[in-house]
């Protein structure tokens, strides 16, 4: 007789499954639903990981866009493992209050499917991720079903999925007419069911996004998704007016950084050459009687 399958886990029985901090912060983030908007940004380094930490954001994602604002790489599909791996592992040090989730890049799930599990368990246990980002594709179930079946925590991702955008396809909005937008309530629902904790919805319709939002039990994090999903995520160097090769419509600049930090490096520059800077209230000195032995070694030298 041919063997059954298993029932797929649900997304309580998966967090009530197994303990631990980043089980805890999880469960209330769900626990949000309906209650309490989610804000998300990317992150990629230890110092602004610090910063955002004291905000309160709610996660901090260490997003494969990593590839294109800091590595200046023209697609994310070209990130490897150890550059995703270093810059969760930085981003988990400095947080102790949002939750970290490591956006597990192409090769390490989509190249190899069946390595997914072992790439996974490196960003949860070594990196110190709480959880890991999987954008649809083909095989997406299959390798969602083994992540969380060895207790991986998993935020799902579909609509336009960054990764999968051939060379010559243009990121365009996804979902646009009916038959896209029933996959992707599809999608939703059997990602819902398998037991992620969360899922991102990308260059959607705002009104894809609602309906999507209303008929999930867990958080939807949108990003040119419109207003209704339960929270909303946008690339930190992008609010930072920090990336403006590509500038997409869903974007908002909160303050121009790029503008003050040309500003300033001008400023330095000036000074530097002009004399100014370094002052006596940046330097290091010696005391006289060091000056002094200085002195007698090299006589033709005046201080």
């Amino acid at each position: 007789m041919p063997k059954k399958k298993s029932k797929a886990m649900n997304t309580q029985e998966f967090l009530s499954n197994s303990g631990g901090d980043s089980r805890d912060r999880i469960a209330r983030l769900v626990s949000k639903k309906g209650k309490e908007r989610i804000s998300m940004l990317t992150c990629y380094d230890y110092t602004f990981a610090r910063i955002l930490d004291e905000t309160g954001i709610d996660i901090l994602l260490v997003g494969d866009s990593l590839a294109n604002v800091v590595l200046g790489m023209e697609r994310t599909k070209e990130i490897s493992f150890r550059e995703m791996f270093q810059h969760t592992k930085a981003v988990a040090r400095a947080c102790k209050n949002s939750l970290v989730i490591a956006d597990m890049p192409y090769v390490c799930y989509q190249k190899n499917r069946r390595k997914a599990l072992y790439f996974a368990q490196k960003f949860i246990e070594e990196a110190g991720a709480d959880g890991v980002k999987i954008e649809w594709f083909k095989y997406c179930t299959e390798v969602v079903r083994t992540l969380i079946k060895h207790n991986i925590p998993v935020m799902g991702h579909i609509g336009l999925t960054p990764q999968t955008v051939g060379k010559r396809s243009k990121f365009r909005v996804q979902g646009k007419d009916s038959l896209s937008a029933f996959n992707l309530v599809d999608h939703a629902k059997v990602l819902e069911e398998i037991g992620i904790f969360s899922v991102v919805l990308e260059c959607i319709p705002a009104q894809l996004a609602q309906l999507i939002s209303a008929h999930l039990n867990i958080p939807t994090i949108g990003i040119g998704a419109g207003p209704s999903c339960d929270g909303q995520v946008l690339v930190l160097y992008d609010i930072l007016g920090l990336y403006k090769k590509i500038t997409p419509r869903f974007i908002k600049v909160y303050h121009d950084l790029g503008a003050l930090i040309e500003g300033t490096v001008k400023s330095f520059i000036s000074e530097v050459k002009e004399g100014r800077f370094p002052q006596e209230k940046h330097s290091f000195f010696m005391s006289e009687e060091e000056l002094r032995q200085l002195e007698k070694k090299y006589k033709n030298f005046k201080f």
